[in-house]
């Protein structure tokens, strides 16, 4: 595809960036180099080799021609000038922090992140001499009241999980800026279809590749997206870590990716529907959901999404936490599970608290709706 992505629509960068005939065969969708080695050319051409390619492949840890697809088409679909895969999301993650903040450095982080983030924040950077601060993003003066001379970064989810509160990236940017600091964001629940950051103040662009890039719950994996002197450190580091992305899941994301903007488009609506309905529902206390009017951060949301607020939703149950796991048990369509982004409706109670988070797939709206009102019904 030309390098001129951004004059093409979502849908078409989705569908081409990164990928032409393979230059073997002709084959036109991208093989599975599914090979831990490639044979050198010459005897020096090994020591040579940067980092992660590219220019060649020796070893897949450090790069592999299908690992380069995805990772080219996440470029263009952000906006980036680079973007490296790794094995999970956590593996991004860790990856963007530690090689932005060094010991002594300090971070500022959002108090309602995904709680795996979450403990590895603050378990592992502390011990790492890295001090950090757990604020509401929402609270632009809190925010400014944390950075400190050392405050290296600022790490936000835009669609925090599982509440669905917004963060104000443009208002962000400038705060990291001003401090000259970093602004780290996951775009998980948005993904680059309904919101691109970097367009908006953001330095790095996080994914849990496993949620809507892969989008059928078939691959783990996340993404990071960025100007290319930040990615090449985590590109090296997500090597020496070892936590590189396998050819074959590399494989199901560019797969998956080629129906982010279809698949998007119906998990929007399917939620933006199903929210209404539960809003009017005598069994529900609560919905989070940005698409509703009542929500907190619905007029920046739409202003950053273009009236289009994911798939994502959280309800709270008028019978409280026994009413959630009573009520997820009865849904005959939506699995109780883990993890999100799925063309099929998964669900969450979450544990101590009075909220049920559910990631709406792309059903029928009408049965979806028919299926939380018999749980409902029964809770």
């Amino acid at each position: 595809m030309a390098e001129s992505s951004k004059l093409f629509d979502l849908g078409t960068i989705a569908i081409h960036a990164g990928e032409g005939p393979d230059p073997t065969t002709g084959a036109q969708n991208t093989p599975i180099y599914q090979t831990a080695t490639f044979a050198l050319p010459d005897a020096s051409e090994q020591v040579k080799q940067p980092s992660g390619q590219p220019q060649g492949y020796f070893y897949t840890r450090e790069g592999n021609p299908t690992t380069a697809v995805i990772e080219a088409k996440i470029a263009a679909l952000e906006g980036a000038e680079s973007a490296v895969a790794s094995a999970s999301g956590m593996g991004v993650i860790s990856a963007a922090l530690l090689t932005t903040l060094n010991p002594g450095d300090h971070l500022v982080c959002s108090d309602a992140i995904y709680p795996i983030s979450q403990d590895f924040i603050t378990s592992e950077l502390p011990r790492l001499g890295i001090d950090v601060d757990m604020v509401d993003i929402t609270d632009l003066d809190a925010v400014s009241n944390a950075i400190r001379p050392e405050t290296g970064a600022i790490l936000t989810e835009f669609l925090s999980n599982p509440d669905l509160a917004v963060a104000d990236l443009p208002a962000l940017g400038k705060i990291t800026r001003d401090a000259r600091a970093r602004l780290i964001v996951d775009n998980t629940f948005a993904t680059p279809y309904l919101l691109r950051p970097l367009e908006h103040g953001a330095d790095i662009v996080l994914h849990s590749a496993t949620k809507y890039i892969s989008g059928h719950g078939d691959a783990v994996a996340g993404v990071a997206a960025g100007p290319d002197e930040m990615i090449r450190p985590m590109r090296r580091f997500i090597a020496r870590y070892g936590s590189p992305i396998s050819p074959f899941n590399a494989w199901l994301l560019i797969r998956g990716t080629k129906t982010l903007h279809l698949r998007m488009d119906r998990h929007c609506e399917n939620a933006s529907a199903l929210a209404r309905h539960l809003h009017q529902h005598a069994g529900v206390q609560r919905v989070m959901y940005p698409g509703l009017s009542d929500h907190p951060g619905h007029k920046l949301c739409s202003s950053l999404t273009d009236d289009r607020f994911g798939g994502m939703l959280s309800i709270e149950l008028s019978g409280g936490e026994v009413a959630c796991q009573r009520f997820a048990g009865r849904l005959q369509l939506a699995l109780r599970a883990v993890s999100l982004g799925d063309v099929a409706t998964l669900v969450l109670p979450w544990a101590g608290r009075n909220l049920v988070r559910v990631s709406v797939g792309v059903e029928g709206i009408n049965d979806l709706i028919a299926d939380f009102d018999q749980a409902l019904a029964g809770a």
